[in-house]
């Protein structure tokens, strides 16, 4: 008797396994494509940060500037992807300065390509009252500061305005171009721009010739 018991419960004990077997496949399963749908659930949000935001796409944008209201000698800065911009209005005194001291730059001819063609003047603009700068030293990327009222003769004899980058001496004229016997090897850079009319530029996009 007590062997068709055990028999018996032998026979209960094989027949229950492949209904467990079956079972925990099941739940394995179940379990892996929750847990895979979870997974894509979270990768959602993540893949779609790698999209630009409406920032970032702002940031490579033209911008426009207002120019009406610049007085003759005063610099205003506005932002154009993610640099400082420079529009400075220049008194026609400053502007017949500009070749005194050519002897002491190092490119005064702008020859380096840190203009458009029609910025490779003495005056490196398109009109020779207002000139547009990346306010950016191009030696190590400071940002040089604006000396006028002879203010900036401390640095270059003679030179009464100009552009000086405390970070490491390098110095600039009001036409962007740098001197001789300092860090920085370039002119300052003229960003692509033209007028949309007598009052407004557009900083961006390149005048045509």
């Amino acid at each position: 008797m007590s062997n068709v018991s055990v028999d018996a419960n032998d026979s209960s004990v094989a027949e229950s396994q492949p209904q467990d077997n079956t079972r925990r496949r099941f739940l394995t399963v179940a379990t892996s494509v929750v847990g895979g749908a979870g997974v894509v659930g979270a990768a959602i949000p993540f893949i779609g940060s790698w999209n630009p935001s409406a920032k970032a796409r702002a940031a490579g944008a033209d911008v426009e500037v207002d120019i009406s209201k610049v007085q003759p000698g005063q610099l205003i800065r506005v932002i154009w992807r993610s640099k400082p911009v420079w529009v400075v209005r220049r008194t026609p005194e400053l502007l017949a300065s500009l070749e005194q001291h050519e002897n002491q730059l190092k490119d005064p001819n702008s020859e380096q390509e840190q203009q458009p063609t029609f910025a490779q003047n003495r005056y490196r603009s398109l009109k020779e009252e207002y000139l547009v700068l990346v306010g950016i030293c191009t030696h190590l990327g400071c940002s040089p500061q604006h000396l006028k009222d002879g203010a900036f003769a401390q640095y270059a004899e003679g030179v009464s305005e100009g552009f000086f980058c405390p970070c490491h001496g390098s110095k600039f004229d009001m036409s962007g171009r740098v001197f001789e016997s300092v860090p920085a090897p370039l002119n300052l850079v003229v960003p692509p721009y033209q007028y949309l009319d007598d009052a407004t530029l557009l900083i961006g996009q390149e005048a045509e010739a």
